[in-house]
C-alpha cells in the first residue's frame, strides 16, 4: 500500500508500506524531486545494465529524506511548513519513508533500527530549524 500525506497542496510524505508489491519498476516521485523513490520487482536472472551516473549539477532547496525502518515501531508526526501539527502515523518494520516537505519529527515506540538517505554535504546547525512537538494528548493518528 502507498499513502501519500498533503498539505499545503504539497506533498508532505510518501509512505511505501512493507507488504507493497508490484511486477516491473515503479517510481513514485516526480521527476522535480531531489529525491528519486521507486519500487523494483524484478525475476531471477533479470540483469540491469552496468552503468554510471553522469555528473550532472542539481541545485537542491529543500532536504528530502528517505527512511527505512529496520525494526521497531515508529510514530510520525507531520507538520506543515509554519509548524502546525497535522497528524501521525505509525511505521513498522520494513516500512519506507519518504519525507519531502513540510516538517515532521519522530517517537520510538519500540526499540528501533533506521536506515537514513538525503542529500548532503550536511549544513549543521544551518541545515534544520527544531520546534516543539505536538503533546502526547494531541496526537491524532491516519
Amino acid at each position: 500500500m502507498i499513502e501519500q500525506f498533503i498539505y499545503e497542496n504539497q506533498l508532505a510524505a510518501l509512505v511505501i508500506r512493507r507488504d507493497f508489491q508490484r511486477d516491473g519498476i515503479e517510481f513514485f516521485t516526480p521527476d522535480d524531486f531531489s529525491q528519486q523513490l521507486a519500487y523494483m520487482q524484478r525475476p531471477k536472472g533479470y540483469q540491469i545494465e552496468p552503468h554510471l551516473h553522469q555528473q550532472v549539477k542539481r541545485e537542491v532547496v529543500y532536504t528530502q529524506e528517505v527512511l527505512w525502518i529496520k525494526s521497531g515501531s515508529v510514530r510520525v508526526d507531520f507538520y506543515d511548513t509554519q509548524r502546525v501539527y497535522q497528524e501521525s502515523t505509525i511505521l513498522q518494520t520494513g516500512d519506507v519513508i519518504l519525507l519531502a516537505h513540510g516538517g515532521h519529527g519522530f517517537y520510538m515506540l519500540a526499540d528501533s533500527e533506521i536506515i537514513e538517505v538525503k542529500q548532503g554535504p550536511y549544513a549543521g546547525d544551518g541545515d534544520k530549524v527544531r520546534f516543539a512537538a505536538v503533546a502526547p494528548d494531541q496526537v491524532v493518528l491516519r
